[in-house]
């Protein structure tokens, strides 16, 4: 069945992002272990302006954020889609919508970090237009992390 995914841009505060980031966070622990503890004191929300909510049949089931990394760059953030709404499109809406979005604020960068156990996540970001590249700031010497990047085009032609 394909249900239609409602995209709502939103911030941190967003009692729907919170839940999906509570979940998020249950995710990684499980995947990460112990390595978690020093993944989540990058991953608060407290620095970040602009969130996603991805909506199917008023159900909140994914989410992402965009950062400001530097003055031309944005960098994505908690990007999620819960369990049982996986492999529907839906982080690709997700994060097509939060590339837009960092496009219309007039940056022309995204980039991300994640984690080598999250085959799915590299996967989808090479599909859509990021190379891994050497891994930046807090993650220069974290040997499990993949950090890419994807040059924005002119989006507004996609609104």
């Amino acid at each position: 069945m394909n249900r239609s995914i409602h995209i709502s841009r939103t911030n941190p505060e967003h009692l729907d992002f919170r839940k999906l980031i509570a979940l998020l966070d249950e995710d990684l622990s499980a995947n990460n272990g112990e390595d978690q503890a020093f993944f989540a004191q990058f991953n608060k929300t407290d620095t970040i302006k602009h969130a996603i909510v991805a909506y199917i049949d008023g159900n909140a089931v994914g989410c992402g954020a965009i950062k400001e990394f530097g003055e031309e760059t944005m960098e994505i953030k908690r990007m999620f889609v819960h369990p049982d709404f996986r492999r529907q499109g839906i982080a690709k809406k997700i994060l097509e919508q939060l590339e837009i979005w960092a496009n219309e604020l007039k940056y022309d960068t995204c980039i991300l970090e994640t984690g080598n156990k999250q085959k799915e996540a590299v996967i989808l970001y090479q599909k859509l237009g990021y190379e891994v590249i050497p891994n930046y700031g807090q993650y220069e010497n974290v040997e499990s992390s993949i950090c890419m990047q994807k040059k924005l085009k002119d989006l507004s032609s996609a609104i």
